[in-house]
């Protein structure tokens, strides 16, 4: 246990915090403690009138001149340059559409045609599933012997990437336990052995700075309904190096990808810009929303965003700590902040029921097969005081074995 860091006082730093009038933003329940952001960030209260007036008046009155008169066509591209700005990403190299899956179904695609003749696609074992069921995919799709090899440390990547690997596929801070890789350091230890690099932005974006040029990714895929706030099912993102841009046709080769797709031309030809990455009809009222929510981080310092978030894990760890090894956790989240994302999370014995316990008594977090709780420390609405109350409510479920009823046992069918 590392008792060496100062004791926090709530109170004072809700009153020094500098993002706390963000909160006044979103729309929170009262009696609710919101820990699950990094599942599903919280509503931006512009985001409810954004989308009814698209409703009522773009779709209602305006029709299918709205695809002009309100720019619907442009929405990827637009969400996509508000993105750019968080990733450290340049201008022009990050478009918003479809869905995590699809955009990473693209540039892994586009990274394998890219560094042929090698067959390995490196990922970890603790990776987000669908990145690895994509990946599988993709290498069977693809054939030409690729295969998926996964790593069950992050300290045995380095020693994994040799001449035979094409692609090293990682997600930046992972969604069990809140691990954060040296982006810089990996993505040159790998273009150091000519190995393509994507990363999987989810549970990074919006909750820390990136700085995808300064690493020299090559490809970056994320989530917009996390700590962006885009909404349930929000559209994702992706990002492709300017170097990669034109040298690849992506296999999803739909309408919007083409260089001019109102000529509709019976032969598919490809932009060469970012907009390649394009699919179908963007989803308007998604993208919408989204394009709202991404608004409120123009008035957002990210490096006051990350300096919350560590205080606010931090603390979180602090004061669970004093009955953590009592009443059965153990903290899975790394201690040290450059390591960590901005969750905690805690493997213990009949964690699901325990979340349902918490969420009943207005805690809300999730949990993660097999063991894990998880509490998401988002910094835009999040308070010092929401996370000690937070914390007393878990010791006090802990300790009365409130979690202990049938009703709390029932799974759902999303945990």
């Amino acid at each position: 246990m590392d008792n060496t860091r100062t004791k926090i006082d709530a109170g004072l730093a809700d009153l020094a915090d500098p993002l706390r009038d963000f909160r006044n933003r979103f729309e929170l329940p009262n009696g609710v403690i919101y820990l699950d952001g990094n599942s599903l960030g919280a509503l931006p209260k512009t985001v409810r009138q954004r989308v009814a007036k698209t409703i009522s008046e773009e779709w209602g009155e305006q029709l299918i001149r709205s695809w002009n008169t309100a720019d619907w066509v442009h929405l990827p591209q637009r969400v996509g340059k508000k993105i750019a700005r968080l990733i450290g990403a340049e201008e022009g190299t990050v478009i918003a559409a479809d869905s995590t899956s699809i955009n990473l179904f693209k540039v892994l695609s586009a990274a394998l045609d890219l560094n042929p003749g090698r067959s390995k696609i490196i990922s970890e074992r603790d990776n987000f599933p669908t990145d690895l069921y994509i990946a599988e995919g993709v290498a069977k799709q693809v054939g030409k012997g690729h295969r998926l090899v996964l790593v069950d440390a992050p300290a045995d990547i380095p020693a994994m990437l040799d001449e035979d690997v094409a692609v090293l596929m990682l997600t930046h801070v992972n969604y069990r336990n809140g691990y954060r890789h040296d982006m810089a350091e990996l993505t040159k230890a790998a273009h150091d052995k000519g190995i393509l690099v994507i990363w999987d932005l989810a549970h990074s974006a919006g909750a820390m700075a990136v700085d995808l040029t300064g690493a020299d990714a090559d490809f970056a895929i994320g989530c917009g309904y996390k700590y962006l706030n885009g909404g349930p099912g929000a559209p994702a993102f992706l990002y492709v190096n300017p170097r990669h841009q034109g040298g690849f046709r992506q296999p999803l080769s739909g309408w919007f990808g083409h260089r001019s797709p109102f000529d509709f031309e019976p032969a598919y030809s490809p932009s060469s810009s970012i907009e390649q990455y394009l699919c179908g009809t963007p989803p308007v009222l998604a993208m919408v929303a989204m394009d709202e929510a991404m608004s409120l981080w123009d008035d957002v310092d990210m490096a006051a965003i990350r300096t919350k978030s560590i205080a606010l894990c931090d603390y979180f760890i602090q004061e669970v700590d004093t009955f953590a090894d009592e009443l059965g956790l153990k903290l899975v989240t790394p201690r040290e902040a450059e390591w960590r994302g901005s969750q905690v999370s805690y493997s213990c014995d009949n964690g699901y029921a325990i979340m349902q316990a918490l969420i009943a008594r207005g805690v809300i977090g999730d949990f993660r097969a097999p063991d894990i709780i998880r509490f998401g420390m988002t910094p835009l609405y999040l308070s010092f005081a929401e996370v000690g109350q937070a914390a007393a409510i878990l010791k006090d479920i802990l300790a009365t074995r409130a979690w202990d009823t049938p009703e709390y046992h029932v799974r759902g069918a999303v945990t």
